[in-house]
C-alpha cells in the first residue's frame, strides 16, 4: 500500500530539505515525506495529492494553507508566540529529527486514523527471546550487542522487560513515554497503532528499540494474552524483520511468549547453583509439555566482557570488543 503523504513546509530551504531527506531515509516512517519552501508550491501540489500531514513553520502559515483539505496540521515553532494558531498542535523547530518525528506521529495518532498497512502481506516479522533462569550472565550486554549488529542489515526492534532496565542512564535519555504507554494504547482497540508504535520507538545508533517501563508497576499487570496481542499488532505493521525480546520472570505467561519466538538465546553459568537453576527450568518445562521451546533453544556461555569506560559509548564498546565478535561468530554458525 503506498504511503500517505507527510508534507513539510519551511522557508529555510536546508532544513525542510534535510529533515525530507532525514525522514525518508528511516524505513519505518509511517509516511512519504516531501518538502516544499514556499505557499504556491505546496497549494499547487495540494491540488493533485492528498497531504494527509503538514508540519508548517509559522512563517509560512497563512489564510491560504487553512483552506487546504489536509487531516492534520501542525506548527513547526521557532519559540515564539503563536498568535492566532492557537487551534493547531505545535512542535519545536529545534530539536533531533528523531523526536520531531515522535512528537508529530503523537499528535497524529491523536487524531484516531485508519491503520495504515505496510508492506506486503508476506513479510514476516521474526521473534527472537533472550532469556535465562540465571542471574547476573551480562543477558542485556548480549541483547543490545546482538541487536545493534543485526540491525546493521535488518530492521529490528527491541524490548527490554525488565523490571530495572536503566535506560536512561545508560543512554543519557530522558524518555516521556514507554512500553507502557504503548500498551495502554493497544487495549483501547483505536487504530492507528503504528503511529503511536513510530512516536515511542527510540533509535541509538543503527538499534530501534522501545523505552522500557520505568516502574516495573506500569507492567505488572499486563496478563500474557495482552503482551501476545501486543506484539502480534508490531508484527501486523510490517515495519520489522527482528523482534528482539529481552525477557525476565515478570512478564506474565513467560513460557507461553517463549513459544512464540523462533530462537531463544539464553546465557548460562558453569557454576553449580547456576547449573542447578537450569535444571529446575529445563525439568519444569518438560513438565509443561514445552519441549519444543527446550528444542529451540541455543544455551551460551558469553566471553568475559573487560570493565566498560564510564565516558565512553557503551553499546560501541560491546560491539568492537569480544562480545561483538562473539555475536558475529554465533550469527555466522546460525545461518545470519
Amino acid at each position: 500500500m503506498k504511503k500517505s503523504i507527510f508534507a513539510v513546509c519551511d522557508l529555510d530551504a536546508s532544513y525542510a530539505c534535510s529533515l525530507m531527506d532525514y525522514l525518508n531515509g528511516k524505513k519505518t516512517t509511517p509516511f512519504e515525506v516531501q518538502a516544499f519552501t514556499n505557499v504556491e508550491s505546496l497549494r499547487a501540489y495540494a491540488q493533485e495529492n492528498a497531504i494527509e500531514v503538514l508540519l508548517i513553520s509559522t512563517r509560512a502559515m497563512c489564510d491560504e494553507i487553512r483552506d487546504l483539505p489536509i487531516r492534520r496540521v501542525i506548527i513547526l515553532s521557532e519559540g515564539e508566540p503563536l498568535q492566532d494558531l492557537e487551534e493547531y498542535p505545535f512542535v519545536y523547530k529545534y530539536q533531533s529529527s528523531d523526536q520531531l518525528l515522535s512528537e508529530v506521529l503523537e499528535y497524529y495518532a491523536q487524531t484516531h486514523p485508519q491503520p495504515y498497512l505496510a508492506g506486503s502481506t508476506a513479510h514476516r516479522t521474526r521473534i527472537y527471546g533472550i532469556y535465562s533462569p540465571v542471574g547476573r550472565v551480562r543477558k542485556t550486554s548480549f541483547a543490545l550487542t546482538l541487536g545493534e549488529i543485526l540491525s546493521e542489515s535488518c530492521q529490528v526492534l527491541y524490548l527490554n522487560f525488565e523490571e530495572f532496565s536503566g535506560f536512561e542512564e545508560l543512554f543519557g535519555r530522558t524518555y516521556r513515554t514507554d512500553i507502557s504507554d504503548l500498551i495502554y494504547f493497544s487495549r483501547q482497540k483505536e487504530g492507528g497503532f503504528i503511529y503511536r508504535l513510530n512516536s515511542v520507538v527510540q533509535t541509538f545508533h543503527e538499534l530501534q528499540y522501545i523505552p522500557p517501563a520505568l516502574s516495573p508497576v506500569d507492567i505488572r499487570d499486563v496478563s500474557g494474552e495482552e503482551w501476545m496481542n501486543f506484539l502480534h499488532e508490531i508484527c501486523a505493521c510490517g515495519e520489522y524483520d527482528i523482534l528482539l525480546l529481552d525477557l525476565s520472570e515478570q512478564v506474565d505467561e513467560l513460557f507461553q511468549i517463549l513459544r512464540s519466538c523462533g530462537r531463544i538465546y539464553m546465557p548460562v553459568l558453569e557454576d553449580p547453583v547456576s547449573q542447578a537453576k537450569l535444571a529446575q527450568y529445563e525439568k519444569l518445562l518438560r513438565m509443561l509439555d514445552m519441549e519444543d521451546v527446550l528444542e529451540k533453544t541455543r544455551k551460551l556461555r558469553l566471553p568475559v566482557q573487560p570493565m566498560l569506560r564510564e565516558n565512553g559509548d557503551m553499546l560501541q564498546q560491546l560491539v568492537r570488543g569480544e562480545m561483538g565478535n562473539y555475536v558475529r561468530r554465533m550469527l555466522m554458525e546460525d545461518g545470519g
